[in-house]
């Protein structure tokens, strides 16, 4: 029997509100445990907690963002159960009347264009952090994360390869970030998912039991994840087993995932009316002026770039996945208005510098007037471009102008007609074999002596001036012989 893996997901993104869902504590990520928590969000008896209006509207935002149903009337419910990073017992969350439904998100797959349902956001609080192990009187607990405003965006069941997850999942961030709701550092756990994943027989419709894999916080923990348990699954029914309905985690070491407990279901957690939260009604004006903030988003930029810049659908769709990257691209046509060319140095030398140094893309040391220069160095002679990229990269380490950097170690592009001719006579006596070659017209003799010339310079001579002198003279060689 043939099988189709379901997937779903719930996706946890942290606001980048300046204080709590319910109070007026402080959301800076590192700080020492427990400095960042009040009465209010570690749940003492009688305490009464107001919402966060910026947190409602980064949530509005985002549902505005996927292509959702923003509800006029929502409110806040008690989702109870106990948990010692909760100690109130229970979780300010939404059940019934979550602030956005029924949205979507279309991504690009390998095959065609794909639109994965968003069944809703909601907010809620985060809980504290629990740390095993690290202490021999035994579990330790930072409340700093308690009450941390969050929304948990669900999808429909219609993902059905990792591969599809990965991809929305990036989609998802991009968006995220474009739209300023959250910073989406997976690191510092600002975006978590968890993971829905079904096994069913092919050309069947109902679904198969699910396992929820647990706070996943990286693309690549998921993506490998998803891909274990969907062939578990199907190893287990091929040999007559049965998938239980449970929670999972996934062991990243092992590459397994492991059972944790039986999974609950919605009526398990006794929801019923937040008693000290007011309902939250969404006017008309209200929605209007959070809609107008919203900006051009990832494929609407892609769009544009395409058909303004004429670019290719692959250097648009990476330029646009991050929106630092689009930025950076937008600043630097400001003052060098080529995009071709900042297209090859963003794809290429900077993107690689970035990798190679372990630095984000928002961290990037070269600012952009500085590149729109350095650019235009080029095009006026005084450097050449396999000298830029040296520049490049000593901007990249020091933070210096290119100007300086020229000037410092020398690097002017030899312009000189007299001085190149020099050189090209030094070359000629010293490589009489490739000259031989040349004359009996082998093709590499001549980018050998090119290569040759260029040494001798150490890269600063005008290519074009050089090639033109070389091949002269060597033609006046060919035909004097």
């Amino acid at each position: 029997m043939r099988y189709q893996t379901v997937i779903g997901l719930e996706i946890h993104v942290e606001l980048s509100t300046s204080s709590k869902l319910f109070c007026g504590c402080a959301v800076t990520f590192g700080e020492k445990p427990n400095t960042q928590c009040c009465p209010i969000c570690v749940g003492m008896p009688g305490v009464l907690p107001v919402l966060n209006k910026k947190a409602v509207e980064y949530c509005i935002k985002a549902g505005l963002a996927l292509n959702c149903d923003i509800a006029k009337f929502n409110r806040m419910d008690r989702k109870n159960y106990f948990y010692p990073d909760l100690p109130k017992a229970y979780q300010t969350s939404q059940l019934n009347l979550p602030v956005c439904l029924n949205g979507y998100l279309d991504i690009q797959t390998k095959d065609d264009l794909k639109r994965v349902g968003i069944t809703r956001i909601h907010l809620e609080e985060d809980a504290g952090k629990l740390i095993h192990d690290r202490s021999e009187v035994g579990t330790l607990i930072d409340y700093n994360r308690g009450g941390v405003p969050l929304i948990e965006i669900v999808t429909e069941p219609q993902l059905h390869t990792a591969d599809e997850a990965n991809i929305f999942l990036e989609s998802l961030k991009s968006i995220l970030e474009y739209i300023d709701v959250s910073d989406c550092k997976m690191q510092e756990g600002s975006l978590r998912c968890d993971v829905n994943i079904s096994v069913r027989a092919e050309g069947q419709n109902s679904l198969g039991k699910r396992v929820e894999i647990k706070n996943m916080n990286s693309f690549r923990a998921a993506f490998r994840a998803m891909e274990y348990e969907g062939k578990r699954q199907k190893d287990l029914l091929e040999k007559g087993g049965i998938v239980l309905q449970e929670t999972r985690r996934w062991d990243d070491v092992d590459s397994k995932t492991y059972s944790m407990r039986s999974k609950e279901e919605a009526h398990d957690y006794k929801y019923f009316p937040e008693p000290d939260l007011v309902p939250v009604i969404v006017s008309r004006t209200w929605l209007a002026a959070i809609k107008s903030e919203i900006p051009e988003l990832p494929f609407q930029k892609k769009k544009r770039y395409i058909e303004e810049y004429g670019l290719s659908s692959y250097d648009a769709d990476i330029l646009t996945s991050s929106k630092y990257l689009a930025k950076h691209f937008e600043q630097i046509l400001l003052e060098y208005n080529n995009p071709k060319i900042v297209v090859n140095w963003l794809m290429g030398d900077y993107l690689r510098l970035l990798k190679d140094r372990g630095i984000s893309i928002e961290a990037a040391p070269v600012l952009p007037n500085a590149f729109s220069k350095l650019l235009a160095l080029v095009d006026k002679g005084v450097i050449s471009g396999s000298i830029a990229k040296t520049v490049f990269e000593e901007m990249f380490d020091t933070g210096k102008c290119p100007e300086s950097i020229i000037k410092q170690k020398g690097l002017e592009q030899i312009t000189d007609t007299f001085e190149i001719e020099e050189i090209v006579e030094q070359v000629i006596a010293q490589n009489t074999k490739s000259v031989e070659d040349f004359k009996e017209g082998k093709a590499k003799a001549l980018g050998f002596l090119i290569g040759q010339a260029m040494k001798a310079t150490r890269g600063k001579a005008n290519p074009q001036l050089l090639n033109e002198i070389l091949l002269r003279r060597l033609e006046d060689l060919k035909h004097s012989h």
